[in-house]
């Protein structure tokens, strides 16, 4: 297995992960919809290819990937920041220390880019992921809370 950086060729590879990705989200609570985000994503991942913000897992196949970037908003900050957007090993290949080479190589990346800090989001309800993130030394910085509101698509009784 080698860690390397995708070409546009890969795309639709890529875009298949992330759709597992985000099926596999849902179950913890995850918003984003599969299929019907599959044009938006393309054009993400064909992006972060070009700018160097995607690297893959392979062996004879794709195993997974992660995308990244450095942060750049509109607000001056005291650090300069890199976010990991999408960390993705296929079922079939986890447990075998893919996501932490993954994970160590994009911010190997981040910090060759002048990153003090690394964040990424993670959903609540996903146990194995936060003790995946905090095994590589993060911890909590941010809470984002939610909250369903009544409407007129939905009422509060609805999921």
């Amino acid at each position: 297995m080698e860690i390397t950086q995708p070409t546009l060729s890969d795309v639709e590879t890529l875009v298949d992960c992330w759709v597992e990705l985000a099926a596999d989200q849902r179950q913890y609570g995850s918003r984003l919809l599969t299929e019907e985000n599959r044009e938006a994503v393309s054009d993400a991942i064909a992006q972060h290819i070009v700018t160097d913000g995607l690297l893959v897992a392979e062996a004879d196949e794709t195993l997974g990937f992660v995308m990244y970037h450095v942060e750049d908003g509109r607000y001056q900050q005291d650090q300069t920041t890199g976010v990991i957007l999408n960390l993705y090993v296929r079922p079939e290949a986890r447990d075998d220390g893919i996501g932490s080479e993954l994970l160590e190589a994009a911010e190997a990346d981040l910090a060759e880019a002048g990153v003090d800090t690394v964040t990424l989001e993670v959903l609540a309800a996903n146990d194995a992921a936060r003790r995946f993130y905090s095994r590589h030394g993060y911890r909590d910085h941010r809470i984002e809370l939610a909250k369903r509101i009544e409407n007129d698509t939905h009422s509060k009784g609805d999921p």
